[in-house]
Formats: C-alpha cells, sequence, structure tokens
C-alpha cells in the first residue's frame, strides 16, 4: 500500500486529523515526512492506529494514560524516580501502586 497523507489517514481510520497530530506529539504514531514536511501514514502507522483504538476499548483507557505509559517506557529516569516516590508513599499509595500496574500490563501488551 502506498504511504497516505494526513487527510486520507484521517478518513481510513476514522481518527481525525487533529487527534493524528495530537498522537504524533506525545509520540505514539509517528509518520514519516516528505521534504516539504508533509505526514506520510504507511501499512505499520495505520496498524498502529487501529491496535490504539483496540487497547483503548479493550482497557479503557485515555489516550493521556497510553501517552504517558509510552513515556515511562522511554525515560528510565522518570520510571526510576516514580518506583522510588511510590516505595517512599507507603500504603495509602495504592492507587498510585494500582496505576502503575495498569501502566505496566500496557507497556507488555505494546
Amino acid at each position: 500500500m502506498q504511504a497516505l497523507p494526513i487527510g486520507e489517514a484521517s478518513a481510513q481510520t476514522g481518527w481525525s486529523a487533529r487527534m493524528l497530530r495530537y498522537l504524533e506529539s506525545v509520540g505514539l504514531v509517528v509518520p514519516t515526512r516528505t521534504n516539504a514536511g508533509y505526514r506520510l501514514y504507511g501499512d505499520a502507522e495505520l496498524r498502529q492506529l487501529k491496535d490504539l483504538k483496540l487497547l483503548r476499548e479493550q482497557f479503557g483507557l485515555e489516550l493521556e494514560e497510553v501517552a504517558f505509559a509510552a513515556r515511562l517506557r522511554r525515560d528510565p529516569g522518570l520510571r526510576t524516580a516514580l518506583d522510588s516516590w511510590m516505595r517512599s508513599a507507603g500504603p495509602g499509595a495504592d492507587w498510585v501502586e494500582w496505576e502503575q500496574r495498569k501502566h505496566e500490563r500496557l507497556m507488555t501488551a505494546a
């Protein structure tokens, strides 16, 4: 399949062009660019968009949660700092522990 510009990718996937730009800005789906800077969505990116919809439906996630999980995966310093804080937060941080486990499940599903 030929790579699609953002408008055609939007029509094919059901994600708005604005949302596709947002997904790129948070690093969830990064299309290639032409020399003129236009976004091109190939098979891999279209598959990622489809899988992202399924992931959100399956786990009831917001995009911000997926973006944060991706950030944790890319930034070991953030993960270490968050792990350290959670260990020191004590029993009142059960909800944080639950959120971390959710993000860990997301990262292994990706």
